[in-house]
């Protein structure tokens, strides 16, 4: 309600102003406006033409700039000053990697994990980029829907004795929402230490009686970036869209649910809320508090990098396989996750099944999926068949055509909406995560994803495919191509604005 307030300000300041100038617009005041827009359009576009950009995004820009102005300048200073992501994000970025250098150094050497050598290359990648070493001493479990998920991190939050942590995009003052209050208030009481961080933009709507009665009981909830001003804040377009729980060091959640009632089908327009999420207990769990603890640092300055945190069990089980937690977003040097996605793509033999609600590839990843198909490897993607964003939803479905010329199989989920971000390579290696198969993922966002290597959780989720496939309807190649003249308008005017989305 705040942040929603500070933009209704805003605007209306903006009314008021154009209100009380409105006899000048006819002479030096309109000439003077669009002199500063166009220098100033000028300007950025040569800015972004020196950053070297990918191409497509480039030339994406300055259509914008060329077509629409003044509208193009807004977007650019909502959605555009990537310029600024180093130079934001520099001193988070030092200080994560060396706290996870300097954890790396104090952690026993994790039992051999046998990868075949055509995988070899991608273990070495996932070590190299997250300065993390692959858990062999973790146990993992695939919670599937809503119902699944929140009764497993309720279950677990009552047991709590000593901390909880949780980190989440989307918060919302629902049945859900007050359930998981009253449990954080009672553990706050009980002198368990509750911190809460949420996205201010993702959860905008979130009413300040639920944060002001959650302090009043001892919780510290904190928001990540609060937006000030929308066309002024310089993290407006970089959000927290992890979503992570641990509880006293030991326990961990992580997956694609947020905290709200569509998670659990009461959205009418939605239905049924396909999704997925993870339940991680073992040695790997540090690296998630290690997640939170570095965004919590970054938000308050305060350091709890103490053994009290830090301190994770060891499970002793040699057919647990391999487990990683990857930390992504604008503060890291290099794109993680979408190298990560990239390299397990381009490790598969025989079968690469991803499932997104948001499939807006880069060139990299849309190259690598088709010359896969080509190849003969069995690529599917599972798609919702309702849309919740319509632009991303016809940004999504351009690149259907190309996908399905190259052999690649598309499936639409139509028991409800499927929010699942899960990608299997050979039912051997999987991801699992809050990383959506878009840029935004890849580029803007800081998420979190859990890499797999032969765990039994990878049979699960191979298991879930299948049952999702038996619940979606298979594009067909030649239907698809007769599709509306409307509908192709659609996709490719959102195909487009993909770069910025």
């Amino acid at each position: 309600m705040r942040n929603a307030l500070k933009v209704a300000i805003f605007l209306l300041a903006f009314i008021g102003i154009l209100a009380v100038t409105k006899d000048h617009w006819e002479g030096w005041l309109l000439g003077t406006f669009s002199l500063f827009v166009t220098l100033s359009v000028i300007f950025i576009s040569f800015v972004i033409f020196l950053e070297n950009r990918h191409p497509t995004k480039t030339l994406t820009w300055l259509v914008v700039f060329g077509s629409f102005p003044l509208v193009g300048f807004i977007f650019y200073l909502l959605f555009g000053q990537n310029y600024r992501k180093k130079r934001l994000f520099r001193k988070k970025a030092l200080l994560d990697e060396q706290t996870f250098r300097k954890m790396e150094t104090n952690r026993h050497h994790d039992r051999k994990l046998y990868m075949k050598p055509h995988q070899q290359p991608l273990l070495q990648l996932a070590k190299r980029l997250t300065k993390e070493t692959i858990s062999t001493a973790t146990q993992t479990r695939v919670l599937t829907n809503g119902e699944e998920t929140f009764a497993a991190i309720f279950a677990e939050l009552e047991k709590a004795e000593h901390h909880i942590h949780l980190e989440y995009y989307i918060v919302r003052d629902d049945d859900i929402g007050q359930r998981l209050k009253q449990i954080l208030m009672n553990k706050a009481k009980k002198g368990v230490h509750v911190r809460f961080l949420y996205d201010a933009v993702g959860s905008w709507k979130l009413s300040k009686t639920y944060i002001h009665d959650l302090r009043e009981a001892g919780v510290d909830i904190v928001p990540f970036s609060p937006v000030r001003l929308p066309f002024l804040n310089n993290t407006i377009n970089f959000r927290n869209h992890r979503k992570i729980i641990v509880i006293d060091g030991k326990v961990g959640f992580v997956g694609g649910l947020n905290i709200g009632d569509e998670y659990l089908g009461k959205n009418e327009y939605f239905g049924f809320w396909r999704d997925t999420h993870l339940f991680v207990y073992g040695e790997a769990v540090r690296t998630l508090q290690l997640i939170f603890l570095q965004d919590w640092y970054y938000m308050t300055g305060q350091t709890l990098l103490t053994m009290n945190y830090l301190h994770a069990p060891t499970v002793h089980d040699h057919h647990l396989g391999g487990v990683q937690l990857v930390a992504g977003g604008p503060d890291t040097k290099w794109e993680v996750l979408k190298h990560l996605f990239f390299a397990m793509i381009t490790s598969a033999q025989r079968s690469i099944w991803i499932a997104s609600p948001y499939f807006i590839p880069d060139e990299d990843i849309l190259t690598a999926l088709k010359v896969a198909a080509l190849s003969g490897i069995d690529v599917r993607l599972l798609v919702p068949k309702r849309p919740d964003k319509k632009i991303v939803f016809y940004a999504s479905r351009s690149y259907f055509p190309e996908l399905l010329e190259a052999g690649a199989t598309i499936y639409e989920y139509e028991k409800g909406f499927m929010h699942s971000k899960i990608i299997v390579v050979d039912g051997e290696l999987a991801s699992i995560g809050t990383a959506n198969m878009d840029m935004r993922s890849f580029h803007l966002n800081f998420e979190v994803n859990a890499f797999l290597y032969q765990t039994p959780s990878v049979q699960t989720l191979v298991a879930d495919f299948l049952n999702d496939f038996r619940d979606s309807t298979q594009i067909d190649k030649k239907q698809f191509q007769h599709r509306p003249l409307w509908m192709r308008l659609a996709e490719s005017t959102a195909r487009l604005l993909s770069p910025l989305l």
